[in-house]
């Protein structure tokens, strides 16, 4: 807490586009979006979306926000000091989100679920940001002991974990001086509420009147509900009567939190999956024929449709968000900034949960690596099924050791996250997704990297070692209708390889641009990069079969290099034992691979604009 946001990310995951219900949710989660964080004043700088009928029934939204704070104006959310008085700041308290929670954590959705679904909590972003100011003014005058905003299970939640952080501290809550919005609420209503922009504050005993002075400034409500005590229980009461005691404890681990180690098993369907031949594939289409279909596809076609609907130039700190990762200038230290990313390609992690949880981290640090960033945070969105499934929770635990596995090889702390389970219907679950929110620091703003051409002449270099693997891939899905076969390899080592070596590229001047490859391999990448210059395009030539053209290997950064400097450039990969490759040259107007995909720039731009909205207008 005492961070102020300066940007918001997201990740999108829907049913197959072509259904009228995902275009509806599309629409609908992206005017939310887009209306909450215009309204609010954070710009939205980047995120992904992807297309998959596993999210048929489950259609998975995850936000990450990005925050600057100095470090001697924060505060934790933890009680303490006996006596110290406990206030709500903020919003009055509804009926709305009753069962939010309780209903994510503890079922998949059936036929009864239609009975226990909350009613829908309708944000004020008008009244969020006077909540953030307020916020960040109380917590700089030095008046806040601790404060924890009211997400899952409100009230309830926010009173016990702030105690637990802190041996033996409570609180005593009386819930008859909660500010309610409706009549003949009960105790049980009041603790479960999850209405929007609320805090809860314990504010420092004797500097009461200067919270409230705050918070008027701000138009901002504040009340009293209780005080901080020394028994360790939360002491509910409403009416004058004592309703509930919660030992506070009880969600410490090590104290009295239970520690579940439940069964897990390899899912049957990995057997079939991992021996599906993916070598003898024989293709239908021609290479051009492929290319079209791929660039076309939702999962790769632009999204502009979408993310011009987000400000994302608010508060002026933005300086990209078309490359690999968004950058944006820290206005407080004089050329510093960072970079940051949401990843996550779910049918690696259903193919190979292990792989899948290396995969997703990797991407993410090679996405704000290409930007020039030093990868050095991550957070993280657990997304899965049913954990009391046995093949649901072996997903789960292979999933975070290969998060965890890539978080130690590139020195990346997990600074936070959530899981959300029961991510199902009757019908089907939704693939493994553990969605990455990564940062990445940029010391020198005039070093930073995009990924476009940038000269005609220029050399292109793939840097890393092409596989071809095909596994889990949109080529792959595109010829055989299945999300099959092994998912591709990851060499930990390689990647730390392959990240200093760009790196250092960078901050010598060696490259003009740099893109990593990931849905549609090699030939979309390319593709990708003349579709941000504009203009220029480029002349390739690479081993002529279509694994080579649209695998997707880990690993593989592209770049363009000046001739003159490509002496050097080859000499800088070998100092970092990174496979350096040169395939072709930057041109004008046209793109051409092998003679067998050959356009102009203005056809693919075309091509690749406009496949999503001539879906939605369908």
């Amino acid at each position: 807490m005492g961070a102020r946001p300066i940007a918001a990310l997201n990740s999108l995951r829907f049913g197959e586009l072509d259904n009228p219900r995902t275009k509806f949710l599309l629409n609908g989660v992206v005017e939310g979006i887009s209306h909450y964080g215009n309204c609010f004043g954070v710009p939205t700088v980047g995120g992904e979306i992807y297309f998959d009928e596993c999210y048929f029934d489950n259609p998975l939204v995850n936000a990450m926000a990005v925050g600057i704070v100095k470090t001697d104006q924060t505060a934790s959310a933890a009680a303490n000091g006996v006596g110290n008085p406990v206030m709500i700041v903020g919003s009055s308290t509804g009926r709305d989100g009753i069962h939010g929670a309780s209903l994510l954590a503890s079922r998949e959705f059936d036929e009864k679920t239609e009975d226990m679904r909350p009613t829908v909590q309708v944000g004020d972003p008008f009244a969020e940001k006077l909540l953030l100011e307020a916020t960040l003014e109380l917590i700089k005058a030095g008046v806040v002991v601790g404060i924890q905003d009211m997400g899952a299970a409100g009230i309830s939640c926010s009173t016990s974990e702030m105690s637990a952080r802190f041996p033996n501290i409570g609180m005593h809550v009386d819930l008859d001086k909660v500010p309610l919005r409706e009549k003949d609420m009960t105790a049980y209503e009041i603790m479960l509420s999850e209405s929007q922009e609320r805090m809860l504050v314990v504010i420092e005993k004797g500097k009461e009147e200067q919270a409230k002075q705050i918070c008027a400034k701000w138009d901002v409500p504040i009340t009293e509900i209780g005080f901080i005590t020394n028994d360790g229980d939360v002491n509910v009461f409403r009416n004058g009567k004592f309703v509930s005691k919660l030992e506070a404890d009880h969600l410490v681990l090590g104290g009295g939190a239970p520690v579940n180690d439940r069964p897990a098993k390899k899912p049957a369907y990995l057997k079939e999956t991992s021996s599906f031949d993916t070598k003898n594939i024989e293709s239908k289409y021609s290479d051009k024929e492929v290319f079209e279909k791929l660039i076309s596809t939702p999962n790769i076609a632009s999204k502009r449709w979408i993310f011009e609907q987000y400000d994302s130039q608010v508060r002026t700190n933005t300086v990209a968000i078309k490359g690999d990762a968004a950058v944006l200038r820290i206005k407080e230290i004089e050329n510093k900034g960072i970079a940051v990313c949401t990843d996550c390609n779910s049918r690696y992690a259903y193919l190979n949960p292990y792989r899948g949880g290396l995969a997703a981290v990797s991407e993410a640090a090679r996405n704000v690596v290409c930007t020039g960033a030093v990868p050095v945070a991550i957070t993280n969105c657990l997304n899965f099924g049913n954990p009391y499934d046995p093949e649901v929770y072996w997903q789960f635990k292979e999933v975070i050791r290969g998060m965890g596995a890539a978080c130690r090889a590139f020195d990346t702390p997990v600074t936070g996250g959530n899981v959300s389970f029961h991510n199902e219907s009757r019908d089907r679950a939704i693939y493994p997704t553990p969605t990455i929110g990564m940062l990445g620091i940029i010391d020198d703003m005039t070093k930073v990297m995009s990924a476009n051409f940038k000269n005609e002449g220029d050399f292109i270099y793939i840097l890393g070692s092409d596989r071809t693997e095909i596994g889990g891939s949109e080529y792959l899905k595109l010829l055989t209708g299945k999300i099959t076969g092994e998912a591709p390899e990851l060499d930990l080592e390689e990647e730390r390889q392959l990240h200093k070596a760009t790196l250092s590229a960078i901050q010598k001047g060696l490259i003009n641009s740099a893109h990593d490859t990931s849905e549609g391999g090699i030939a979309i990448a390319l593709a990708e990069k003349a579709i941000m210059s504009g203009s220029l395009g480029c002349n390739i030539s690479l081993d002529n079969n279509q694994a080579a053209l649209f695998g997707e290997s880990h690993s593989r950064i592209i770049v363009s290099v000046s001739p003159e400097k490509a002496n050097q450039f080859e000499a800088l990969c070998a100092e970092y034992l990174t496979a350096c490759k040169k395939i072709g040259t930057v041109t004008k107007d046209n793109f051409s691979i092998n003679n067998s995909i050959s356009y102009t720039v203005a056809d693919i731009i075309d091509l690749y604009e406009s496949a999503i909205p001539n879906l939605m207008k369908k």
